[in-house]
């Protein structure tokens, strides 16, 4: 046991609680000989889950919720189909994005096997390259579907609308929607019914990060500006092309169109690959986030928190770790209402910490709240942090429990970027909340457009307990001004 002020003990840490005791991973057991590399689910009205697999096949699971999941809950409901990575359900038909079209089906005599089979939309193109995913949101409030797709490799758009956003609306006509898309791994929703997908590190993306697709507005990357011949009518002219070497938010002043990212992921600090995503919108039956997004990482096999605000009514915020040691590399995410998060996974074609080739898994919250920095938000001269249990007001008080850097990412068109322009902005004070669940941290040295890394590891909660995890990383593209509401 270590004293850590007066009246608050911890003990050592090998006594201290791990993810795995907030929230529980439940691995299902998959037939023999088959490969489901998971990739998309849908909680079906008959509570069954749908599973696509990137080799298109989609499997029906029953009774998903049950402690185990066993081999003989799995049945195959379709296959033949084009590396199925979305999944949406309306109307008894199971709608899926795959790699050449919008597609819907349907067991439509009851045998627990799909038998009709029609395309609702492909309008756009591909051309057989191995980067030409497709990936498809849910039904937004209009009933569309919004459809990210991945270039031709990483630099061109050799197929028509490869590298652009496209919605698909309910007379399954295509709308073309945004621009600038590199390789996207996920898209959805946040509480709020905006649109938001993960792009990922290459050229004219530094890093990994989250987008909010806003239609008419450009992703950053220029590679498929030559669709804006036929999108004109609903786009417009093409925007200007950003300059190599420049910074997001330079670039974000000087092109109307552009909407610079919303979170950057660090490289190699909160993953390499970000692909899907998931909303809490379980009214608190997965813990106390409710609201707030959940990010998979393909590479790191882990799932990572973000938590939004609108600043200059602009989305931006936080992303914090949250949950290590899926079986393969996640890649698709699921929130179901019952408050289950289920995460698909896949290592072929890339590398996984998780070493299974495949997997089909299930994250449950156990009951218990873990102390976390709930939230982070900017202010005029600093951060506001929400915690999700009374801090310890001596250790939270002491600007020592606390390390702040910045640093940004080159806007480029070779791939990626190191870390630069870093600066180490001063922590003046650390103001706790009577509550003692905020803290309000005055900051010298704020930095418009970088990456705000903050470590927390000196702060215990009152019980005594340190951070489950005592990295925050704001992406701070637009300081506020003037009086800001508290932080809920």
């Amino acid at each position: 046991m270590s004293l850590l002020s007066a009246g608050v003990v911890v003990a050592d840490d090998a006594a201290l609680p791990t993810e795995d005791d907030y929230y529980r991973i439940t691995r299902f057991e998959v037939p023999e000989d088959v490969v489901l590399e998971a990739s998309a689910f849908q909680l079906m009205p008959d509570g069954r889950m749908a599973v696509a697999s990137r080799r298109g096949e989609i499997w029906m699971v029953d009774n998903p919720f049950a402690d185990e999941v066993k081999a003989e809950q799995f049945t195959r409901f379709a296959h033949g189909l084009h590396e199925v990575l979305s999944l949406a359900e309306k109307d008894g038909w199971l709608y899926l994005t795959q790699r050449c079209d919008l597609s819907r089906i349907k067991d439509s005599d009851g045998d627990g096997l799909a038998d009709q089979f029609e395309v609702v939309n492909d309008g756009w193109e591909i051309s057989g390259d191995y980067h030409e995913y497709a990936f498809g949101s849910k039904f937004d409030a209009n009933g569309d579907i919004w459809v990210t797709l991945c270039l031709t490799g990483s630099f061109s758009s050799k197929c028509k609308y490869r590298g652009w956003c496209v919605r698909i609306n309910s007379e399954g006509e295509l709308i073309p929607t945004c621009s600038g898309i590199r390789s996207p791994g996920g898209v959805a929703f946040n509480a709020e019914g905006d649109v938001f997908y993960t792009d990922n590190q290459g050229p004219w993306n530094g890093t990994c990060s989250l987008k909010h697709l806003i239609p008419g507005k450009f992703m950053g990357h220029p590679g498929g500006f030559a669709w804006y011949d036929i999108a004109e009518d609903v786009m417009g002219p093409r925007p200007q092309e950003p300059k190599s070497g420049s910074r997001f938010m330079t670039e974000a002043k000087k092109i109307p169109e552009y909407e610079p990212p919303v979170i950057l992921f660090p490289y190699k600090k909160m993953g390499q690959s970000a692909s899907g995503i998931a909303c809490d919108t379980t009214g608190g039956k997965f813990g106390p986030f409710e609201g707030q997004m959940f990010v998979a990482d393909q590479t790191f096999s882990t799932v990572m928190r973000c938590s939004l605000e609108k600043v200059q009514g602009h989305y931006q915020g936080a992303c914090f770790p949250f949950r290590e040691g899926f079986g393969s590399g996640s890649l698709g995410v699921e929130m179901t209402p019952q408050g289950a998060m289920f995460v698909g996974g896949t290592n072929r074609g890339w590398g996984s910490r998780g070493n299974k080739p495949f997997a089909v898994e299930r994250l449950d919250w156990t009951g218990k709240v873990p102390f976390e920095i709930h939230s982070m938000h900017a202010r005029p001269d600093g951060f506001e942090l929400v915690f999700t249990q009374p801090v310890d007001a001596e250790t939270a008080g002491n600007v020592e429990s606390y390390t702040l850097e910045t640093y940004t990412y080159i806007f480029q068109a070779s791939y990626g970027s190191p870390e630069v322009d870093h600066t180490t902005p001063t922590i003046e004070s650390a103001t706790v909340s009577e509550d003692g669940l905020r803290v309000r941290l005055k900051v010298d040295g704020l930095q418009e457009g970088h990456v705000h890394e903050l470590h927390s590891a000196g702060v215990r909660s009152a019980d005594g307990l340190p951070l489950l995890h005592k990295e925050a990383y704001y992406t701070l593209n637009y300081i506020p001004t003037g009086e800001v509401a508290a932080a809920k």
